[in-house]
C-alpha cells in the first residue's frame, strides 16, 4: 500500500504491513479493553451454572464435601494412607479446592468456544475472553467451597499456618494459570475435534487419581518425585497444603518442576489458541 509522504506530498512511499511476532502478536490489551464483557461472562456463567436448580450455588459446597466424605471413608478408613498428622477430612479437602477450580477449566473451558458458537460466528470480540471467564467462574466456586474448610478446621482444631499464609495467593494464581492453560489447548482442538467431549469424563478420572488430592505425595517412592511433579497439579495441590496447613516439603525442586511445566502450558496455550482463533467462525 502507499501513503503520502508529509515532508513531501508528492513522493508516495511504501508501507510495510507485517504479521506481529512473539508477544505482541498474543495482543493481550484487548483483554483490558474487553474487561467489562470478561465480568459479564464470569457473571452469566455462574448464573447459567445453577439455574433452575433446587439447592443453586449450595451445589458448590455438596460436591466437594461428599467428594471428601467418600475419600475419608476409602482412603482413612479403609487403606489408612498417611496425611502427615492432619486430620484427613482437612487434609483432603484442602486439596479439593484448586482442584475444583481445575475441573471447571475442564470441563467448562474447553466446552466455552462451542456453547457460545452463535456469538464466535456473527460479532467480533476476543475469542480467548470465553475460556478465560470459565476458568474465573470457577472462583465463585471455589470461595464457597473456601468458607467450608475454614469451618472443618475449627472442627478439627487445625490451626493454619500463619506465617505461610502469606504465599497462598501464589499458589491461587498457579493454579489460575494451570487450569487456563488447559483450557487453552482444549478449547481450542475442541472446535476442529468433538472427541474432546468424548476424552473429558475419562481425562478428569485419570488425573484426579495422578494428584495427591486423596492422598499424600509423601506415599510416592523418592525416585520417582520428580516424574511426578510433571503432573502440573501437583505442584499445585501440594504448594496449597503446605501454604494452608505447614505440611509437605515446601518449596523444593519438584515445586519448580510442575511450575515450569504450568507456565510452560499456559503460554504454549495462548499461542496455540491465537494461532487458531482465526479459523474458529469457520471451523465451529
Amino acid at each position: 500500500m502507499t501513503q503520502i509522504s508529509k515532508s513531501n506530498p508528492h513522493e508516495p512511499h511504501t508501507v510495510y504491513i507485517k504479521p506481529s511476532k512473539g508477544l505482541a502478536a498474543l495482543n493481550l490489551r484487548d483483554l483490558l479493553h474487553y474487561r467489562e464483557l470478561i465480568f459479564f461472562m464470569v457473571w452469566r456463567d455462574v448464573k447459567v451454572k445453577y439455574k433452575q436448580t433446587l439447592l443453586g450455588m449450595a451445589w458448590a459446597v455438596v460436591q466437594p464435601v461428599m467428594t471428601m466424605l467418600v475419600f475419608t471413608f476409602l482412603f482413612d478408613r479403609v487403606a489408612k494412607l498417611p496425611t502427615e498428622g492432619i486430620p484427613y477430612p482437612v487434609f483432603s479437602f484442602t486439596a479439593l479446592l484448586p482442584w475444583g477450580l481445575f475441573v471447571t477449566a475442564l470441563n467448562q473451558g474447553s466446552r466455552s468456544l462451542v456453547a457460545h458458537q452463535n456469538m464466535v460466528t456473527k460479532i467480533y470480540f476476543p475469542r480467548l475472553i470465553l475460556p478465560t471467564a470459565s476458568v474465573f467462574a470457577g472462583m465463585v466456586d471455589f470461595l464457597i467451597a473456601f468458607v467450608i474448610l475454614v469451618i472443618l478446621m475449627f472442627i478439627y482444631q487445625v490451626a493454619p499456618a500463619w506465617h505461610l499464609l502469606w504465599t497462598l495467593p501464589l499458589f491461587l494464581l498457579l493454579a489460575i494459570i494451570t487450569a487456563l492453560g488447559v483450557a487453552l489447548w482444549l478449547s481450542a482442538i475442541n472446535v476442529q475435534y468433538r472427541d474432546v467431549n468424548q476424552a473429558l469424563p475419562f481425562l478428569t478420572q485419570f488425573w484426579l487419581f495422578a494428584t495427591p488430592v486423596a492422598y499424600s505425595a509423601s506415599v510416592i517412592s523418592e525416585k520417582w518425585q520428580i516424574a511426578y511433579s510433571l503432573n502440573p497439579m501437583a505442584g499445585v495441590v501440594n504448594g496449597f497444603r503446605w501454604a494452608l496447613l505447614g505440611v509437605g516439603s515446601g518449596p523444593d525442586i519438584t515445586l519448580w518442576v510442575s511450575v515450569g511445566i504450568s507456565i510452560l502450558i499456559f503460554i504454549s496455550g495462548l499461542f496455540y489458541f491465537r494461532s487458531m482463533e482465526k479459523t474458529f467462525a469457520d471451523t465451529i
